[in-house]
């Protein structure tokens, strides 16, 4: 006997989208919904990982007001009982050639339009706001003081106790097995605990949105890519109200955790897995800790914080992101399976655009004329791949490996 009940929506995955998800809807009066999660609470596996940094500078007006809204829904969410601990101690973005200069003042042009506060920088001015760093022969600082930065777990749980006060239902320690589609259109899941009709599945799945896809008969190219970071023992002079930071020319970004530093950088040669090569009732292998690769993040970075190859490591935060071959979110219905919806392939924007990405998710679905912008993210884009599925998955390593490409 199901001991699950019947819903609009049912969403598959527990972590910062899911939970996002279901929050958003709830706020916009859809509030039949009940999210699954296999773990035994939300936001514990690839959510957990995630360095919690959040930036609004983006190359496009779209995207930048997307993570502006993010922003919006984590500082309500944080007035809150149960925050997500977000601190908006603002970011600097620093530029060490001429070329990457001349993309903050066009980034800068961007965010000027989409209405986001950023401000260039000199080294002085940005030495006043991260006193120990090096800003000898930096190029450019571009300054926003509303991104700021968050407890990843903390989200996913903050998004969950404002949805259930809203109506949702969560079901955690509960496994998708299938989907039950008749004529060609979804209308519930099967799981561990039963069954349960549905007219919407979301496919929230994170690392496993390959397999929940697969299930309703989409072959949709999200690729797991390896990514990992490392957290300092506490350090003299890094106080919380430090700005996390950018360096694109050495793909790495930081901030201040638990009064020592998180440092995590992009791959020059990343690793990927192919989806079809795990299970759908299982994670990709564990990620083995690449201390080659965090000791290069360490070594680019004493550049600019000398005393950061001093410090004991206290610990390292290390996951699968998924990403796309065009570095775009999945997020709408499948045309060719009415009810099955995506809001994945998040390209390591899932915890920081989880806010927006829920707006998008609402748009997408109830709102009677979605936009172009959510429009152009709909599944029905890789209806036809286009190239080879060993193609696409170069292409999304590609995405991961000039994340900060100009």
């Amino acid at each position: 006997m199901s001991t699950l009940p019947d819903s609009e929506f049912i969403i598959i995955g527990g972590g910062a989208v899911g939970a996002g998800c279901a929050h958003a809807l709830a706020q916009a009066g859809k509030t039949d919904v009940l999210v699954l999660e296999r773990a035994d609470d939300v936001g514990t596996v690839t959510t957990s990982q995630g360095a919690g940094l959040c930036g609004q500078v983006r190359d496009t007006v779209e995207r930048t007001r997307l993570a502006m809204h993010s922003v919006r829904v984590f500082r309500e969410l944080q007035r809150s009982e149960v925050p997500p601990d977000w601190n908006e101690v603002g970011s600097l973005r620093i530029a060490l050639s001429p070329e990457r200069a001349g993309e903050f003042r066009r980034l800068k042009a961007v965010a000027d339009e989409a209405g986001l506060g950023v401000e260039l920088l000199d080294a002085g001015e940005a030495r006043r706001l991260w006193p120990l760093m090096n800003f000898d022969g930096v190029t450019a600082v571009l300054w926003c003081p509303t991104d700021g930065c968050m407890t990843p777990s903390c989200v996913a749980a903050s998004y969950r106790h404002h949805a259930t006060n809203l109506g949702v239902r969560f079901a955690t320690a509960t496994a998708l097995e299938g989907l039950v589609i008749r004529e060609g259109r979804i209308c519930g899941v099967r799981t561990n605990r039963g069954t349960a009709a549905c007219r919407y599945v979301i496919n929230a799945a994170g690392a496993n949105a390959y397999h929940v896809a697969r299930m309703a008969g989409l072959e949709l190219p999200i690729f797991p890519v390896r990514h990992e970071y490392f957290v300092t023992v506490p350090m003299e002079g890094l106080t919380p109200d430090l700005p996390c930071f950018r360096i694109p020319e050495l793909t790495l970004y930081g901030r201040v955790r638990e009064g020592g530093l998180l440092l995590g950088g992009w791959e020059r040669a990343a690793q990927s897995r192919d989806p079809r090569s795990f299970t759908p009732d299982n994670e990709p292998p564990p990620v083995v800790t690449d201390w080659g690769v965090l000791r290069g993040f360490e070594a680019d970075f004493s550049r600019l914080f000398p005393t950061a190859q001093t410090a004991a490591k206290a610990r390292v935060g290390k996951g699968w992101p998924t990403f796309t071959p065009d570095g775009r979110f999945l997020i709408g219905e499948s045309s060719r399976v009415p009810g099955f919806v995506m809001a994945g392939g998040c390209n390591a924007h899932g915890i920081s655009g989880s806010g927006g990405i829920g707006r998008l998710l609402v748009e997408a679905l109830v709102e009677p004329h979605p936009g172009a912008y959510v429009r152009s993210l709909s599944p029905d884009r890789f209806n036809d791949l286009g190239v080879s599925w060993e193609e696409a998955q170069q292409q999304a390593v590609r995405v991961y490996e000039t994340y900060y490409g100009v």
